[in-house]
């Protein structure tokens, strides 16, 4: 860490970060670069999709990340069944009263896991999607407002393609991050071994100890957005962004609000690094989350093998880094 005055008081968010990350260590073997970027995304105020085969522990990590906070927290398992009034909740006559009552559905709530939401028709996405960017929920021609924080914690697969819909555009550009999940390493898997051989319960969450609640996470972001941030960085930025757009081995480039997600999360990781300025070491780090979801290759780079994480890199790698 450098040695430098911070002007931003950051004491209160580090040790609550290390309190984070210590409890979730308990039950997590490896995935320490998951978990500070759903921390970042938390910081940040954004939605996370998680992706990756089953068994790497997506849906346990966004389970152990909700119960570290003292919210509200309701688990979605999508199907291709869903409907949104599933999800938003619907009207229900009471014979008593003689009027229609609004039972809510398990959108009100803080923190949402939405399972395997590549599986849910575009009516229920719809639904999911007005909740994501408005923080509103709208049935029966009536608006209701969603408690802050609200955070949407999306696992997908990416292997199994049989009763699911591709996500649209649109939809994806709302997620701050998209977090791609890989094996864990030799050593991790033997560490995992270990512990189911001996018996421990790794899953077993009711003794998860709630390190954060609604207002203190409302106070940490009120710290990450004073950040500070030089002029010459937003500039670097758009360059990163706009590159994306001229670039010919994408189809489809980013949009500014990859921009604003970049230097949100920027500030977020600035904050994990326990600076109270944001560097152009933060930016690169966070670029291939923000990006690799609102890029798409042109037919011809898929084709070929090529990923958006090496073009993204590609591009990044190609700017002059501001001094």
């Amino acid at each position: 860490m450098e040695n430098f005055e911070s002007r931003v008081d950051l004491t209160e968010l580090t040790q609550k970060v290390e309190k984070i990350k210590a409890e979730l260590a308990l039950y997590l073997v490896g995935q320490h670069q998951l978990v500070d970027y759903l921390l970042m995304s938390l910081l940040a105020d954004g939605h996370v999709l998680i992706e990756g085969v089953p068994g790497v522990a997506k849906t346990l990590t966004a389970k152990l990340l909700a119960k570290s906070i003292h919210a509200n927290f309701k688990r979605i398992q999508f199907t291709p069944d869903l409907m949104p009034s599933d999800i938003t909740g619907t009207s229900i006559y009471n014979s008593k009263t003689n009027e229609f009552e609004f039972k809510s559905g398990p959108l009100f709530t803080n923190i949402v896991l939405a399972d395997e939401i590549n599986r849910a028709p575009a009516k229920t996405q719809a639904a999911l999607f007005e909740a994501m960017e408005e923080r509103q929920i709208t049935v029966d021609g009536k608006t209701y407002l969603l408690e802050s924080p609200f955070m949407v914690l999306a696992t997908q697969n990416p292997i199994e393609q049989e009763g699911t819909y591709r996500l649209p555009e649109a939809q994806l550009d709302r997620f701050l991050f998209k977090l791609v999940v890989n094996y864990p390493s030799l050593e991790e898997e033997a560490t995992i071994l270990q512990l189911a051989h001996t018996n421990i319960n790794q899953t077993d969450l009711s003794k998860v100890q709630a390190i954060l609640n609604k207002e203190e996470i409302k106070t940490l972001r009120k710290t990450v957005s004073s950040i500070l941030v030089e002029e010459h960085l937003f500039k670097y930025i758009a360059q990163i962004v706009g590159s994306t757009r001229h670039n010919p081995s994408l189809y489809l480039g980013a949009s500014p609000r990859a921009s604003i997600a970049i230097l949100n999360a920027a500030k977020a990781c600035a904050c994990l690094r326990g600076r109270d300025f944001v560097s152009p070491d933060d930016i690169k780090y966070v670029c291939a989350p923000v990006l690799r979801h609102r890029v798409v290759l042109t037919p011809e780079k898929e084709m070929e093998g090529v990923t958006c994480d090496t073009v993204i890199q590609q591009l990044v790698d190609k700017i002059e880094i501001p001094r």
